[in-house]
C-alpha cells in the first residue's frame, strides 16, 4: 500500500524524534562517564632533607652531637637548597635520580648549571651516604664474610686496609671524601675532592670510578669542634661507628 505524504512525514518525524533523544541519552551518559578534569597537582618534591637514622649524640664520644646537628641541619641542608636551585635551571634532569644525575654530567652543557649540580648534587648524595654508614658504636660489628674476604684479597688483612684508607684520607689536600668502592669486581681505595664521589663519569678520573662501599668526609666542618686541625684523630674514631652491616649489605647486592 502506498503511504500519502503526510503519513510518511509523520513517521519520519517521529522516528527523527526517537533518534535525537536516543542521541541525547547516550551523549549524556558519555558526558557523564568522563570526569571532569583534575586540576593539575602540585609538584613532588625533588629532592628532601633526610633525616639522620639516629639521634645527633648517639655517636659520642667518637662524633660529638654539636657536630652532627650543625653537619646534617646546616652544613647538608644547604646543599639540598643548592641542587633545588640548580635542578630549576635544569628542566631536562627534572625526575631524575642523582644516581641517573651524576654520571652525566658532561652531558650537561651550561657550565654553570653542571658545576651547581656537581657541588650541590654530589653534596647531597655523599652526606646522605655518610648517615647511612654511621652507627652507634655498640652496633658498628663487623664486616660479613663476604665483605672480609673481599678486604683481605684486596688488601692483604684488615689492618692494611684501615691504614691504606686512613692514608688516603689524611692525604686528601684541603676537603674532600676518601672511598672504599667496588671496581670491576675487586675493592679499591681513592679519594675526590670537594664533594665529587666515584660515580661521576667524566669527572672524576677513570681510575677512581666505582660503586661506593665506604665513604669518610674529611671536610673540617666534619670534625672540627672536636679534634680542631688533628685529622687524623678524626679518622680514627670513625671506625668505632662505621655501620658494617650497611656496608657489607652495600658489597654483597652490588652486581660483580
Amino acid at each position: 500500500m502506498i503511504q500519502s505524504p503526510t503519513a510518511m512525514n509523520r513517521r519520519h518525524f517521529v522516528q527523527l524524534g526517537t533518534l535525537a533523544v536516543g542521541t541525547a541519552l547516550v551523549s549524556g551518559q558519555a558526558r557523564a562517564a568522563v570526569p571532569a578534569a583534575a586540576a593539575p597537582a602540585a609538584p613532588a618534591p625533588v629532592v628532601t632533607l633526610p633525616p639522620l637514622p639516629f639521634a645527633f649524640n648517639a655517636l659520642e664520644p667518637h662524633i660529638d652531637a654539636r657536630t652532627m646537628e650543625i653537619h646534617h641541619d646546616k652544613h647538608h641542608a644547604a646543599y639540598v637548597a643548592g641542587l633545588h636551585a640548580a635542578l630549576a635551571k635544569a628542566p631536562a634532569m627534572a625526575g631524575l635520580s642523582l644516581e641517573e644525575i651524576l654520571p652525566n654530567l658532561p652531558g650537561v652543557n651550561d657550565e654553570a648549571s653542571r658545576t651547581a649540580l656537581r657541588n650541590h648534587g654530589g653534596g647531597h648524595w655523599n652526606h646522605t651516604f655518610f648517615w647511612q654508614t654511621l652507627t652507634p658504636a655498640a652496633k658498628s660489628g663487623d664486616p660479613s664474610e663476604a665483605l672480609a674476604v673481599g678486604i683481605q684479597s684486596a688488601f692483604g688483612s684488615m689492618d692494611a686496609f684501615k691504614k691504606s684508607f686512613a692514608d688516603a684520607a689524611a692525604k686528601r689536600f684541603g676537603s674532600g671524601w676518601a672511598w672504599l668502592i667496588l671496581q670491576h669486581g675487586k675493592l679499591k681505595i681513592t679519594s675526590t675532592p670537594n664533594q665529587d664521589n666515584p660515580l661521576m663519569k667524566g669527572l672524576v678520573p677513570a681510575a677512581d670510578i666505582g660503586t661506593p662501599i665506604l665513604g669518610l668526609d674529611v671536610w673540617e666542618h666534619a670534625y672540627y669542634l672536636l679534634y680542631q686541625n688533628r685529622r687524623a684523630d678524626h679518622i680514627a674514631a670513625w671506625w668505632n661507628v662505621v655501620n658494617w652491616v650497611e656496608a657489607s649489605k652495600r658489597f654483597e647486592e652490588t652486581p660483580a
